[in-house]
């Protein structure tokens, strides 16, 4: 399996990690208690907040050039990922597996945070629908049957499980014929979807336009309700999530495989899968299975165990406030594959134009020496981790506490939100623990 977490573990840390990790604990605590007092009113408006953008540059975004553009790079990156994936040699240097693991799926996080929901722009198999339709003179967004709307996000969430179970769980995760099948697998489903239901498919089966959408929630440009493009703070963006029961499940399978990944690499694992007697890709799949049903069913008891507004109902709720997990799934993405990302990717782009792979330094870059800097500074990177997840955790405080104080009747905004300070408490421990017990 490719490597994840690098160096810069618990005892790189400047003090030791049950006090860094008692220390992030009492640092989310006192972040609600100063919100209670200090937040008494919702300040963040999704839908109607924000400056407008420049006209010129709100044209560009919604420009018919920079789709294309957008498009054309999108079937430039996944025609070489393809030819990696038909034609490449089945060795370890094929960077197909690096794109995938690391360039696609970590890589997604940063680009989303900055760029939007740049995997909706550049998707390869929207393009290829789009064009289909305009062959056939029909709209995109027109199928067979309307998508039912209890679908939601479960198909995306099918997707995104499927995914972190072929990365972490499956043994032969780094054979060409896996990742073949996995990736022939979802086009299949995707383009079928999509001439049934309409372009709309894309949008709730697509496990990376699904997650790719989710953390560009925190981006900083945002659309109000009527349309305009305009700059927002994340937190702001944030608060136009679109609420949904399936995307509970989408941020439980995101947070559930991180922690999954940190267990499985540890030495808990290890002693636990030598206790148990079953095949390890049976028992991989059933812990993965609970690390994510355990994140769902405790975050969804946290939200309900609360005085309920008249026009709501109970079972709203974990809905309502799933935004406030996004912030902490990129405070643990960070945490946990930083080095991965800067310091492997480095890797994948030289393998990229690898002549061996390749037959010619085509892009340049074979010749490239990958630069650990962040391995080197081991402290450093242990400092990073606990920031990254106590900073997720802390904002998620925030934006829970503002649809807390939206949403709850008024002697209960602040009784409310106790159940889940008391879960959001265990994910910050849990993950740290998790974390630094490598």
């Amino acid at each position: 399996m490719l490597p994840t977490h690098g160096i810069g573990g618990a005892q790189d840390l400047p003090i030791p990690a049950s006090y860094a990790i008692t220390g992030a604990g009492v640092a989310l605590v006192i972040s609600f208690g100063v919100l209670l007092v200090a937040w008494r009113r919702p300040r963040f408006d999704g839908a109607g907040a924000g400056r407008p953008l420049p006209a010129p540059l709100a044209g560009l975004i919604e420009s018919t050039w920079l789709s294309i553009v957008a498009r054309v790079i999108g079937i430039v990156l996944v025609g070489y990922a393809a030819w990696a994936m038909i034609w490449g040699p089945d060795l370890a240097l094929n960077p197909i597996f690096g794109i995938v693991y690391v360039l696609l799926w970590v890589g997604l996080v940063p680009a989303s945070l900055v760029l939007g929901p740049v995997w909706r722009a550049i998707s390869p198999l929207r393009t290829f629908h789009l064009g289909i339709a305009k062959v056939a003179g029909t709209s995109p967004r027109e199928g067979l049957v309307a998508l039912p709307s209890w679908v939601g996000y479960w198909p995306a969430t099918v997707g995104l499980f499927a995914f972190v179970w072929l990365e972490l769980v499956n043994e032969e995760a780094n054979y060409l014929t896996t990742v073949q099948t996995w990736f022939a697998v979802w086009a299949a489903a995707l383009i079928i979807g999509a001439a049934v239901f309409g372009d709309v498919w894309f949008e709730r089966a697509d496990p990376f336009e699904a997650y790719s959408t989710l953390i560009a929630q925190l981006s900083p440009v945002g659309r109000r309700s009527d349309g305009q493009l305009v700059w927002q703070w994340p937190l702001v963006h944030l608060d136009a999530f679109a609420p949904s029961p399936s995307r509970v499940a989408v941020v439980a399978v995101l947070l559930g495989s991180t922690a999954y990944d940190s267990f499985s690499r540890s030495q808990h694992w290890v002693r636990f899968s030598q206790a148990v007697l079953i095949d390890m890709t049976l028992l991989g799949t059933l812990t993965l299975l609970a690390f994510c049903v355990f994140v769902g069913v405790t975050f969804s008891l946290g939200t309900m165990a609360t005085a309920v507004p008249a026009d709501l109902r109970r079972r709203q709720l974990p809905a309502l406030f799933a935004h406030s997990v996004v912030p902490i799934i990129v405070g643990y993405v960070i945490a946990h594959y930083l080095t991965l990302l800067l310091e492997f990717g480095q890797q994948v782009l030289i393998q990229l134009s690898d002549p061996m792979v390749t037959g010619a330094n085509l892009l340049g870059t074979a010749d490239w020496t990958a630069v650990y800097f962040l391995s080197e500074q081991p402290t450093t990177l242990a400092t990073i981790k606990v920031l990254a997840v106590l900073a997720g955790h802390i904002l998620g405080v925030i934006a829970a506490h503002d649809r807390a104080v939206r949403l709850l009747p008024r002697g209960h905004q602040a009784t409310g939100q106790l159940a889940l300070l008391v879960v959001m408490l265990v994910y910050t421990v849990g993950g740290l623990y998790l974390l630094f017990s490598g």
